[in-house]
């Protein structure tokens, strides 16, 4: 009897073993049958598009014709050849450089000034932040394009100055800059994100920072603008991001003039492929846009050990 239940007890432990396993890969059906959606929508729309577009900008593609494979040629000829490129890209960078610090700024301020106690702020938080919902949208940029066309009504207030107006969105000196006004203007999802990180400062450390004398000027940059820092930091990386995908604007109000002074990148992207059907090259384009957004957001990243402050980690930005 006992070689009988000795012999039996491995058989019963093998067969809990299988059992486990059948139901832990039961379990794991489950979990794959419930993310399918989202599988199948990321296999399909994400990562397969992503995998033509790598291999599209190694051909020379028309959508009429076959993909014909060229190898590096596209790459060659846009750092070689085509000298759009290099004013696109010169475009591009002096937008992100004076869009995304103005827009921080104003987004800081503003965050600041609806963090006050003060009757009905919910309402002027949300009266603020709802010209935001629709700040990229087509109509906007329509409206954009009129307040500063030559008889728009920027021109017609300064009138009543006495002031000539111009054309801002046909001056190639200032043409640039209304879109970096209209970027600074679609502040809101920026501001919402810097008011939710000003409401978890503690107030303890502004109530002994007063006691000990420092003025509200030193509070900000000694308390708010440390504390604060981490939340500064990721409305950079969005807004670097966000500022080289501009293309509404530059497409509705300029049409990336006058004399290529709105050219941003994302819109000479867009032309190549669907005015010009190169889809090849117009993939090689989006490639090398990745390239650049990617290593900036890595320099960031490493810069940001010696400015970002991280509680967590001791009191200290490493």
């Amino acid at each position: 009897m006992a070689a009988q239940t000795n012999t039996a007890n491995p058989t019963g432990k093998a067969g809990r073993a299988v059992r486990k396993r059948a139901k832990t890969g039961a379990n794991h059906l489950a979990g794959y049958i419930f993310i399918s959606p989202w599988l199948i929508g990321f296999l399909l729309l994400t990562l397969w598009p992503i995998a033509q577009s790598l291999y599209l900008s190694f051909t020379d593609y028309s959508l009429l014709e076959d993909p014909v494979w060229t190898g590096t040629s596209n790459y060659v000829n846009i750092f070689t050849n085509d000298s759009t490129f290099t004013k696109s890209l010169t475009v591009t960078f002096t937008f992100v450089l004076f869009s995304v610090p103005l827009k921080l700024l104003f987004s800081l301020l503003v965050a600041m000034a609806l963090n006050q106690k003060l009757k009905g702020m919910n309402l002027y938080r949300t009266a603020i932040y709802f010209p935001s919902l629709i700040g990229g949208s087509i109509a906007v940029a329509a409206l954009w394009r009129n307040m500063f066309g030559l008889d728009g009504y920027i021109n017609q207030v300064l009138a009543w100055f006495g002031i000539q107006g111009m054309g801002w969105i046909t001056n190639p000196d200032t043409s640039l800059g209304t879109l970096i006004l209209l970027n600074t203007w679609q502040f809101g999802s920026t501001m919402v994100i810097f008011l939710a990180g000003l409401k978890q400062i503690p107030q303890e450390l502004y109530e002994s920072a007063a006691v000990d004398g420092a003025y509200r000027f030193r509070r900000f940059f000694s308390i708010t603008l440390p504390m604060l820092s981490p939340v500064m930091f990721f409305n950079l990386i969005l807004g670097v991001i966000g500022s080289f995908q501009t293309f509404t604007s530059a497409f509705i109000i300029t049409k990336g003039g006058p004399v290529n002074s709105t050219y941003v990148y994302a819109l000479f992207l867009y032309e190549k492929a669907f005015k010009h059907y190169q889809m090849g090259y117009a993939s090689a384009l989006a490639w090398i846009l990745l390239a650049i957004v990617g290593l900036l957001t890595v320099i960031n990243f490493a810069a940001s050990r010696y400015w970002v402050f991280y509680e967590s980690e001791g009191g200290g930005s490493k």
